[in-house]
Parts: structure tokens; sequence; C-alpha cells
């Protein structure tokens, strides 16, 4: 293997980690794999240095996050006319990398089941947030090597930023196909996220979750979707809206809208023995091993969740939450900080609530936190 490939290979490993940042122990390992005898090319880099034996991941997704593809613009001329609009969704490689420390659990196999029968076979997946449902999606396409293409759904988007639309391009309008669009050319894998947030149009959608030909009105074409281009749409609600008021913001859909998803798969948080699969991994990851730490964390999420399943509490602890904690620690090297400053999201009283009870689960760090020193910033920014 070429140097120069064996260079790609290391960065795609740290970039599989998922984080922004990797340790001298994971930057090591991911020379190894990829067959180099040292990292110094890497490592001697001032810029790549984030601190003492941490540094910079180029390109990496943080916090767990899908692909985000930037709107740099092609253009593509003949005869000193512009024919068309290419955008990184058409010239990107749109196969995610698979994601390290992912475990899959809940639907993960019959999310990956339709995924690898490229069947059109749109699929509506609900759940509490941070319990890993676009993740889900995104890391089955990983495994089956499906281009996946996820947009995020906010109240302004329309049908223009979904389908496509004319963009100025040298004093000329010209077509520029939207995610939705491209996704249907490609034979790709849509994810639709958060699509309890999107406006109520979403009429415009019908069609394509038929799988069948869609007009683009603008432009006058039909798109035939190809082989394998299918849809998932992620949500905190059913599309019902949100009666206890924790999901602010979201619509009610239209029924006739939901209909044409084929089924809907409610993903619950990860079993305990699962959960502490992850945050054991997750701790590795960010150069601390502590299988003891992992165990008390998921425990006490899995107690809160309880409590609030039983009306007892208004929030719950994410997985999502606990990866957040494991990361802060990974930072500061303190547990106690980094729950107080994961917890910070919360109201005062729950805050103190869940450091509480997890101090009842954490002796320990009872008495850690009664006799640490807090310098004045940290005592504002966590009040306990």
């Amino acid at each position: 293997m070429k140097r120069a490939d064996k260079k790609q290979k290391f960065f795609n490993l740290l970039n599989s980690l998922g984080k922004p940042t990797a340790t001298l122990a994971e930057v090591k390992s991911a020379c190894t794999e990829s067959g180099m005898k040292s990292a110094y090319f890497f490592t001697k880099q001032e810029e790549n240095r984030v601190g003492r034996g941490l540094y910079h991941v180029p390109n990496a997704l943080c916090n767990m996050q899908t692909n985000v593809i930037p709107m740099s613009a092609i253009v593509e001329k003949s005869k000193d006319k512009i024919v068309s609009v290419v955008t990184d969704l058409d010239s990107t490689n749109l196969v995610p990398t698979a994601y390290r420390n992912y475990v899959p659990f809940g639907n993960f196999s019959d999310v990956l089941a339709i995924v690898e029968s490229k069947r059109f076979f749109p699929v509506f997946i609900s759940g509490h947030s941070g319990n890993g449902k676009t993740m889900s999606i995104e890391q089955a396409c990983a495994k089956a090597k499906r281009k996946f293409v996820c947009i995020s759904m906010t109240p302004e988007t329309d049908e223009s930023d979904l389908l496509g639309n004319y963009v100025l391009i040298d004093g000329s309008m010209q077509w520029r196909d939207g995610p939705v669009t491209t996704a249907a050319r490609q034979g790709a894998v849509l994810c639709i996220d958060e699509i309890d947030y999107g406006a109520q149009n979403l009429s415009s959608l019908q069609r394509v979750l038929e799988g069948k030909p869609f007009m683009l009105k603008k432009k006058g074409e039909l798109v035939n979707p190809a082989e394998g281009f299918t849809v998932f749409a992620t949500a905190n609600t059913k599309g019902k809206g949100s009666e206890d008021g924790r999901y602010m913001f979201t619509n009610v859909l239209n029924e006739a809208f939901l209909e044409r998803f084929r089924t809907t798969m409610e993903q619950e948080f990860p079993p305990l023995k699962t959960e502490r699969k992850i945050i054991e991994k997750e701790l590795v990851s960010v150069g601390k091993d502590d299988k003891d730490f992992a165990e008390k964390l998921v425990t006490w999420a899995e107690v809160i969740r309880k409590t609030f399943a039983d009306g007892g509490c208004d929030e719950v602890i994410s997985t999502r939450r606990l990866v957040h904690i494991v990361e802060t620690y990974g930072i500061f090297g303190d547990k106690v900080k980094a729950i107080k400053l994961c917890l910070n999201r919360f109201d005062m009283d729950t805050q103190m609530s869940f450091f509480d009870l997890y101090t009842k689960i954490d002796a320990g760090t009872h008495n850690v936190a009664n006799t640490a020193t807090v310098s004045p910033v940290e005592t504002d920014e966590c009040p306990f």
C-alpha cells in the first residue's frame, strides 16, 4: 500500500471515532492499523495538538451527528452557457463512515434489513430525544455500504429546500436539486430528521412517500426514483404534537401524510446492559477506562427514567446526555464537575435532585462533592 493510501486510511480511522479529538493511544492505534511505523507526520504538527496527549481530528464528526454536506456549488458549462449546478451532494461519497463505538440495539436489525433490501419502504421512527434514532439509520447505511442523505426539518423548511429551486449563477437562474431529489436520483437512503418540526406544507412529499415518479413543478421535470431509494423519518412524537410540552413547537402532521409510511417504529432507550457497553466504549475513547463509573452512570439514568415514567419527575437522562458526561469527564478529569456541568441544562430543582440521586449511587462522589473546593467562577457555573 502506498504511503498516501496509508495516510488516508489513518485519517479515516480517526474520523471513525466520531469525535473532534483523539488521544495519543487512539492515534497510535490508528497508525498501527493503517500499516505505518509512526504518526510523527501528524503528531509533530503544532496545529494538530489540543493539549497534553490530545490531538485535533481533521473533519471529525462531533457528538455522534450525521454527515454535514457543505453546499458549495460546481457549475458545469457548455459553450459558455451554464447548463446545471452540481452541489456536494452530487459529488461527495454519501456512504457514511462506520462509528467505531456504535452498539446496535432496539430496531437496528429491522432498519438494517430494510436498508439492505434496497426496496422502497418508508418508515417513521419516534422516540425520546437522544436515544439514537437517526444514528441507527446512519450506521445501518454504513454497515450496508449504502448512500445516506439526511436533512433536518425546521418550521422554515419548504418545498424548495426539499425538492430543489432556482439559484442565481453568473446573472442567470439555474436549477439546483434539493436533498430529496438528489437522494431519489442516486437511489440513496433519505432520512428526514425531526420531521414533526416541519412546516404544514409537507404535502409536497406525499408523492415522494409513495415511491412513484414525482414532479418538480418549478422545473417541469418528472423525477423517477432510482432503485434503492427509500425514506426514513425521525421524530420525538408520532406526528400528533406534544401534549406535555416537552417537545414544544412540534406540529400535528396531516393524517394523509402519516398514512403513507409503511410502518412506525418506537425507539426506546437501550437496555441497561447495552447502554453500559456504549458508555464503557465512550470512556475508553476519551482515555478513561472505568467500568465502575459506566455502571453507576447507567444505573443512575435507569432510575431517573423509571421515575419519569411513573410521573415522579419531568426530565430524563438520555443516552446522549451520558455520552456528554463522559466527554466532559475526558476533558476535565473530574467526575463531579462533569456531571454537574451536564446537568446545568435543567432547572435548579432538577439539577439538585438528580445530582443528589447520583451521590446515593456513588458514595465516593458524595464525599468528593462535600470536600471539594470550588472557585467562584465554577460556583457560578455549577450552583449546588
